[in-house]
């Protein structure tokens, strides 16, 4: 039976959401299954830019979406974001290191079976609809994800 990571992204920060898929792309590499659980901020990182909708959505809802981030590319840093300047800065040290960004690590966690679950109550909250996210994302209760998490070696929280 293979070892079991489980990680809730709770944060929609690009560094910390970079750090929770770096940890889940090398867990698959060693044969670790890994679930992912995203709330409220952890979000905006499985947000597809092409797929938003103001459809059905009440006004506050609809300015919510409208002012947060649309996908993992708007993600700010955690730290020195500086309106900007700080995440251009590191984009540009991890392309002179030929360092993947972020995208291509959600791409490789999705290729490698990583599962997504994204909490119900925060999705309800905050307007966002299924539709508008990834196609592998699974709505759960905080419930499914804690059974979840007591099966796992590791834990996290990002």
């Amino acid at each position: 039976m293979n070892k079991r990571m489980n990680i809730l992204m709770f944060s929609g920060e690009y560094d910390k959401a970079l750090a929770a898929l770096i940890l889940a792309n090398s867990a698959r590499e060693i044969q670790v299954d890994v679930t992912m659980f995203f709330a409220f901020w952890g979000l905006f990182l499985l947000r597809d830019p092409e797929k938003l909708s103001l459809e059905d959505k009440s006004m506050y809802e609809k300015m919510f979406s409208m002012v947060t981030p649309k996908g993992p590319e708007e993600l700010p840093l955690s730290k020195m974001n500086m309106a900007g300047i700080g995440k251009k800065m590191l984009l540009s040290m991890m392309d002179q290191d030929d360092a993947p960004q972020l995208p291509a690590f959600l791409k490789g966690a999705r290729k490698k079976g990583v599962k997504f679950y994204g909490c119900k109550l925060s999705m309800e909250v905050m307007g966002l609809k299924q539709e508008e996210m990834i196609p592998e994302l699974e709505i759960k209760e905080a419930k499914e994800y804690l059974a979840d998490a007591l099966k796992s070696d590791i834990q996290l929280f990002i």
